[in-house]
């Protein structure tokens, strides 16, 4: 079977530039590119930070090579011990200053793990997360009927596994909630064989754009105080939890040699904790932890 690395690479380079020309027309500001080189490999991050929109985002490619698999992405996989790997990647994150537009996150991914005189063993991941503060049920519906748009093409099948995945996966177990309002998650995708995983993949991709954008512009002016930032910088804390304590995306990248100001762009500019708070009844705040925190089907 072909393992067209390649065509990986062509297709998220694509990618990221489609994606930041299209966020740099929606913000009105441009993104900073950093090319980085590293001893197993490099990238380059697309940041942007004090735009019209986005407070701080980064949209990263970058592509890894090494002797053997970091822990993070050969634990459970007996089969790749002793190989080589090359992983590629495009990750965004993007953080805007109005807390009624939400945070968002997409990552697609490949890898593949090699060894003189055997065949390549290789897999892709990926998928797509919102994270509101002021939660609007027309927007969490958008998002994920966008989600399962990019997936039906490829089987009914996925869209519930890959929601249900998505759910498990961004859940702080040490607060008991979930990070935000899903989406879909996906890792160790292999069935069906390379191109009709590079073409699911693919798709979760070119659908990011269609997801999110309309959300953004639909909120982007609505008024905001003191109050709202305030709550939007204590639930930013659960971001930064989450990616620090359980996400493997940022473990992989360390522990591979990639670039900490690359990996960490994740983290928000500006967040705040508070010892033992909790909102009051009845009010919007409340409402996030009430009627969205709470893994449903949304479509």
């Amino acid at each position: 079977m072909t393992v067209d690395t390649a065509a990986v690479t062509a297709y998220l380079r694509g990618l990221q530039d489609r994606i930041v020309a299209a966020l740099e027309q929606l913000d009105g500001s441009s993104f900073r590119a950093d090319a980085w080189r590293g001893a197993e490999g490099g990238g380059i991050s697309r940041i942007i930070e004090e735009g019209g929109l986005f407070e701080r985002g980064g949209v990263n490619f970058s592509h890894v090579q090494g002797a053997s698999l970091p822990a993070s992405a050969s634990a459970g996989r007996p089969e790749v011990a002793g190989r080589g790997f090359e992983a590629m990647g495009v990750s965004l994150v993007l953080h805007p200053r109005n807390p009624y537009v939400p945070t968002v996150h997409m990552n697609v991914r490949s890898f593949v793990a090699t060894k003189a005189g055997a065949e390549p063993i290789w897999w892709f991941g990926g998928g797509m997360d919102l994270t509101p503060y002021y939660a609007f049920e027309e927007d969490v519906r958008h998002f994920h009927s966008i989600c399962r748009a990019a997936l039906e093409p490829f089987g009914a099948q996925y869209h519930p596994y890959f929601k249900k995945w998505c759910d498990e996966y961004f859940y702080l177990r040490h607060r008991r909630e979930p990070r935000g309002v899903g989406g879909i998650f996906f890792d160790d995708l292999n069935a069906g064989g390379f191109d009709h995983c590079f073409a699911l993949t693919r798709s979760v991709g070119d659908h990011f754009l269609p997801a999110y954008a309309p959300i953004a512009e639909r909120r982007r002016a609505s008024d905001y105080g003191e109050r709202e930032r305030d709550f939007q910088f204590y639930r930013r804390g659960r971001y930064v939890e989450f990616n620090l304590v359980y996400d493997r995306g940022t473990v992989f990248g360390l522990q591979s040699g990639g670039r900490s100001e690359s990996i960490l762009m994740s983290l928000p500019p500006v967040v705040r904790w508070r010892y033992d708070w909790r909102p009051a009844p009845g009010s919007p705040e409340e409402q996030l932890y009430t009627e969205f925190l709470k893994p449903r089907d949304w479509v």
